[in-house]
């Protein structure tokens, strides 16, 4: 059973969307305010958090903004509640991370039906996420869960930035790349590359892979690419 938190500061806007998510089969947790809504979770597990945007004290947005900035919650589909129909607000909420929007007033079934499709994106971006931890290609076995390379069954030794490299690579055969692009795929991790940085990084790839490093192929004028198989 899914666990739903309802950040609302409205009674009857609370009561009636509790009461809804209820009888649909939803394990509800109410909070009146953005901090009280916010501790709340932080100190449990949730499998979605509906947050009005319009809260007093800290208004939904920040709570959104802290939602996604803590690790422990990032992953937790919001869906924003707004009774406002400018679009500045709607973007902000969803550049800041939320999933989807609803404004008031709006009806119980809508609600039902988008917090079901959020938790089927999230299930199956979960799936998803679980089957790219693994890439197998050339006699690779590139295990991004365990930070982990086999070549034909024996470990390779690789830095951070090296494996990234080779993960973004693997991960796209076929498909060239030019050193930016490769620096973007890396640098949310906090790697230290730069554009003449990434022929050292790719060399030393090719090095340890050995007789196999010709499966990264240098493109002139362009950058890099996996070969496909």
């Amino acid at each position: 059973m899914a666990r739903l938190l309802i950040i609302e500061d409205e009674t009857d806007i609370r009561e009636l969307i509790s009461f809804n998510l209820e009888m649909s089969g939803y394990e509800v947790e109410k909070a009146r305010d953005g901090e009280e809504g916010l501790a709340m979770a932080r100190s449990s597990d949730f499998d979605l958090v509906i947050l009005d945007l319009m809260l007093p004290g800290m208004d939904g947005l920040k709570v959104c903004s802290q939602l996604k900035r803590d690790p422990e919650t990032k992953s937790v589909p919001v869906i924003m509640l707004t009774a406002r129909s400018e679009d500045d607000d709607v973007v902000e909420g969803l550049e800041l991370g939320a999933d989807d929007y609803i404004t008031k007033p709006f009806s119980p079934r809508i609600l039902i039906a988008r917090v079901k499709a959020a938790l089927r994106r999230t299930e199956a971006g979960r799936a998803g996420s679980e089957e790219q931890n693994r890439i197998a290609l050339h006699g690779l076995v590139i295990d991004s869960a365990r930070h982990e390379v086999l070549l034909d069954g024996e470990a390779i030794v690789l830095s951070a930035t090296e494996f990234a490299i080779l993960r973004f690579l693997a991960g796209n055969p076929g498909w060239v790349f030019s050193r930016n692009q490769i620096i973007d795929s890396v640098k949310g991790e906090d790697y230290p590359v730069t554009a003449r940085s990434v022929d050292v990084q790719v060399l030393g790839i090719r090095k340890k892979l050995g007789e196999r490093g010709s499966i990264i192929e240098t493109v002139r004028g362009i950058g890099y690419r996996m070969k496909g198989e």
